[in-house]
């Protein structure tokens, strides 16, 4: 597996994101892509909520995705996921110091015509997650099908088509953004690096 390119660097320290196409190569993204549909036949996925711990809620009207967490990597697209993420945060701390220390991760599935309305991927009381990541596993995705990630980036929008193998990585705190809703199932492993927070 290549290693992160420098793109995903650059972009990150002139603008505080990026987004490359065919990050990841096309066996990966379809292992990765079976693997979170047969996690689905499993049973293994549930309604996504909105906030956290006790003001935690489903919220279909805000979000309409559903979510199985990444535990420890059961399968070898899995373990080159986790190996190519964890090459991606040694990068962003030794060139660009964010002092990242792990990731959480879980696929999402988002069924036609759901979508999840536009905030941020940080807690007001909680600064844990600086640099979110999106890797979409869909396949033979195109703009007709809907489903864009809309980033909003100052006074403009910056819409990412969701085609397997496109990497998109950001500022938590500083973008807010939104998932469109598409016109057929959406696919993505979606993460967030953290740091160490002092209690």
């Amino acid at each position: 597996m290549p290693a992160p390119g420098d793109a995903l660097i650059e972009g990150l320290a002139a603008r505080g994101y990026a987004v490359v196409r065919e990050a990841v190569p096309a066996g990966i993204v379809a292992g990765l892509r079976e693997r979170a549909k047969a996690l689905d036949r499993a049973g293994a996925f549930a309604a996504a909520g909105v906030g956290r711990a006790g003001e935690r809620a489903q919220r279909s009207d805000m979000r309409g995705d559903r979510i199985a967490w990444v535990g420890d990597a059961n399968d070898a697209s899995e373990r080159a996921a986790d190996q190519w993420l964890d090459a991606l945060r040694v990068r962003c701390n030794r060139e660009l110091l964010l002092g990242l220390e792990d990731v959480e991760a879980h696929y999402a599935i988002y069924p036609p015509g759901a979508r999840y309305a536009r905030h941020r991927d940080r807690f007001r009381d909680d600064d844990a997650r600086v640099l979110s990541c999106v890797l979409y596993l869909n396949d033979g995705w195109t703009a007709d099908d809907g489903g864009a990630l809309r980033l909003y980036v100052d006074d403009e929008a910056i819409e990412v088509t969701p085609q397997g193998g496109t990497f998109v990585a950001f500022l938590a705190a500083d973008f807010e953004h939104e998932v469109l809703p598409a016109r057929r199932e959406r696919v993505a492993y979606t993460g967030w690096f953290r740091r160490r927070v002092l209690t």
